[in-house]
């Protein structure tokens, strides 16, 4: 279920929000006293959340090693959801045995994620959180690896830095935990935001952010805007969408991936961009569902009136001096639609 929500950036697994720390100008000793009271003062909520996250890697790590008959159950389910080919998945999963054990677990789970009945999974992770609080103690926490990230906002940004925040935090959960810093491949990553609003702890739950589409191979416009962008289109079953400047073709990709019974066309005049589209297009499997022209944008082989929509992230700033030509692009967009 939260490997399908399009419009998620990061999804965290929250072990502590309050409200935000007071900077005082005379001493200030006393936030950054109390960010470590965030851990110090709880420990049991920081063990809780370890647990729930070591459970969930866990409960995969049981299944890693199917049966002839648990494979060729999973291949009918597969087959029959459209998730994936079973052939696909198998020459996925001998390579993913290929890679160290974190990764392996994590890739793993997000697939068991998104194959299960969603009714099955809340009640399972129902049953990893009482086992967490009733048994976190009996987990061993010494051997995990951590790294700090810190996003510091309003007036506690203006007195502290992100690298001080996290820092102070990662001498407390080293006293506290015993964990070991590793600022290149963690086990596990603690994410803190400190603003005017509220300051809040977390852990995430996927490594790679939601809003790094597996299917995109050389990013463009952020997936999550894009998909955004395509759902307020109100595109409908057999419609005709075009971006006349579609870069990458994030935007298409997209919307092809949640409307594709639709016809889309993208159009560029940079060489660099379309071979980027083209081998985006190719990673999604969209060949056929995306035709891409090197045209201008204001010279379009289209019937007037032959569009029912138009999606683009049309350029703008100092890289792109559109100046004039942004009137006869307007123009021409209101001529096709």
């Amino acid at each position: 279920m939260l490997k399908t929500l399009k419009s998620a950036e990061r999804l965290f697994l929250l072990i502590k929000k309050q409200i935000p720390f007071t900077v005082c100008s005379v001493s200030k000793g006393k936030p950054l006293n109390e960010i470590q009271r965030l851990i110090n003062d709880d420990p049991r909520s920081w063990l809780n959340a370890i647990s729930i996250w070591k459970n969930l890697l866990e409960l995969d790590a049981k299944k890693e090693k199917l049966s002839d008959t648990d494979f060729k159950s999973l291949k009918r389910k597969l087959e029959k959801n459209e998730v994936i080919d079973a052939k696909k998945f198998k020459i996925e999963q001998a390579q993913e045995r290929e890679e160290n054990r974190e990764c392996q677990l994590e890739k793993q789970l997000e697939e068991k994620l998104e194959q299960r009945d969603f009714p099955a999974e809340r009640g399972m992770f129902q049953e990893f959180q009482n086992d967490a609080e009733n048994s976190a103690d009996n987990h061993n926490q010494e051997d995990l690896t951590f790294r700090v990230s810190c996003r510091c906002s309003g007036t506690i940004g203006k007195a502290f830095t992100a690298q001080a925040v996290g820092r102070v935090m990662g001498i407390a959960l080293r006293k506290q935990f015993g964990w070991k810093a590793n600022l290149r491949n963690p086990d596990l990553e603690i994410f803190i935001h400190l603003n005017d609003i509220y300051s809040v702890v977390g852990i995430p739950v996927f490594r790679v952010p939601l809003a790094s589409r597996a299917y995109i191979r050389t990013a463009g416009l952020r997936s999550t805007i894009a998909w955004a962008m395509a759902s307020l289109a109100e595109i409908k079953a057999g419609a005709f969408v075009l971006d006349p400047m579609c870069g990458l073709g994030t935007i298409l990709l997209e919307a092809a991936k949640e409307w594709p019974d639709v016809y889309y066309v993208g159009a560029d005049v940079s060489d660099s961009q379309l071979i980027g589209a083209g081998d985006n297009l190719e990673a999604a499997g969209l060949k056929d569902k995306i035709e891409l022209l090197k045209v201008s944008v204001i010279e379009l082989p289209l019937p007037s009136e032959s569009v029912d929509v138009i999606i683009s992230d049309i350029p703008f700033g100092k890289k792109f001096k559109l100046g004039k030509d942004i009137k006869s692009i307007l123009q021409e967009m209101e001529r096709e639609i």
